[in-house]
């Protein structure tokens, strides 16, 4: 009986731990299960939360960038391109009459029609003009003004509500930043091209032939050929900076264009008089840059202001008391130290009209005033 109760009673115990230790296993394993997925889920929140951020900052940087895309100043600019044909009547002694075509670029900068572009694209007596807009309808034009000084001429197409160019501020680019030619090289075969470069240098003179220089040009190396003359550069944010001028054939990413703010006053006088009339001061001069061309019997050296080497006898300067070798540093107030930015504060006025100009003579500053003369020779 004894034997027998202890038997039971040794395989209950057994039985109990047998037991306790399948239902911890069980229990374990359970608690485990359960710690995983929380785990898991808990990262799996983070994970998301991350990605989220992550992709709310990348589409936020993809809008910043996009605001300044060179594809979007393309979709902006472009339809305010235009390609320009010129048809030319020359002579020669053999054949007589005959007639040329040359193929420039230029863009529209008031939905009336004006639109700005080189003098050397119109040329100086053409037989007709015809204008392409980017929609294809063809336009006769007629020039307004034009200059073989600082290679610019306006001309107009009857047309109205034209899309248009903005404006920049040629004075605020620097050297680095971005720069877009959209042009018409080589013809319109390949109309409404589109380059990219960067503003390579500021105030660049370069000799054209023997008896020219063209001044104060903004370099880049933005790809500029034959055909892109008159075209806009434009900086990241859509507005023209300069007029595509020159390339120089010798070297690669070379290109020149002419700073778009002496077309300012230009243009503001020909839309509110419908013509424009230069005035000079009646005196020759070179800036820092043009002084290295200057041929004269002496070593010219100009740290500042307008050198002048020679003063028009009867003129306003002349009669204003202006002597050689005395110095602008500025006209109005307005700092002056390269010839465009001269001809652009000059520009703003009309013939007859008084303006106030500092000089430095002998290492002393005066200011007097001077009365413009309309200029003879553009």
């Amino acid at each position: 009986m004894n034997k027998n109760t202890n038997k039971s009673l040794f395989i209950f115990i057994l039985g109990l731990i047998i037991g306790g230790i399948f239902f911890c296993s069980i229990l374990f394993l359970v608690l485990n299960h359960n710690m995983n997925n929380m785990i898991n889920s808990k990262l799996n929140n983070q994970t998301n939360i991350t990605q989220d951020n992550s992709s709310k900052e990348e589409s936020s940087n993809i809008s910043k960038a996009g605001a300044n895309t060179t594809e979007k100043v393309a979709s902006t600019v472009t339809p305010a391109v235009v390609g320009i044909e010129t048809t030319e009547v020359s002579y020669d002694m053999f054949t007589g009459e005959y007639e040329s075509s040359g193929v420039g670029t230029g863009f529209i900068v008031d939905s009336d029609g004006y639109i700005v572009t080189n003098q050397h694209v119109v040329t100086n007596k053409p037989k007709k003009i015809s204008v392409t807009l980017k929609d294809g309808t063809v336009y006769d034009a007629k020039i307004i003004y034009q200059t073989t000084v600082v290679d610019l001429a306006i001309i107009k197409i009857d047309a109205k509500n034209l899309p248009t160019v903005k404006l920049g501020d040629s004075e605020k680019i620097n050297i680095g930043q971005s720069a877009i030619a959209i042009g018409n090289p080589l013809g319109m075969t390949f109309e409404r091209t589109v380059t990219q470069g960067i503003i390579s240098a500021l105030n660049r003179s370069i000799a054209i032939d023997s008896s020219t220089i063209a001044e104060d040009l903004i370099q880049t190396d933005a790809s500029i050929n034959a055909g892109n003359s008159g075209g806009p550069l434009l900086n990241s944010y859509s507005e023209v900076i300069g007029v595509n001028t020159y390339k120089i054939q010798s070297g690669e990413g070379l290109g020149f264009a002419i700073p778009i703010n002496i077309v300012k006053p230009i243009l503001s006088q020909i839309l509110d008089k419908g013509e424009f009339t230069p005035t000079v001061l009646g005196i020759s001069g070179v800036d820092k840059e043009i002084a290295r061309y200057y041929t004269g019997t002496e070593e010219l050296t100009v740290e500042k202001g307008i050198y002048i080497v020679k003063v028009s006898k009867g003129s306003g300067a002349d009669k204003a008391g202006v002597k050689e070798k005395d110095v602008i540093t500025k006209i109005d107030n307005v700092e002056i130290n390269t010839m465009l930015k001269l001809r652009e504060q000059l520009y703003y006025h009309k013939p007859g009209d008084k303006v106030k100009v500092t000089i430095e003579r002998n290492g002393r500053t005066k200011n007097i005033e001077i009365v413009l003369d309309k200029a003879s020779d553009e």
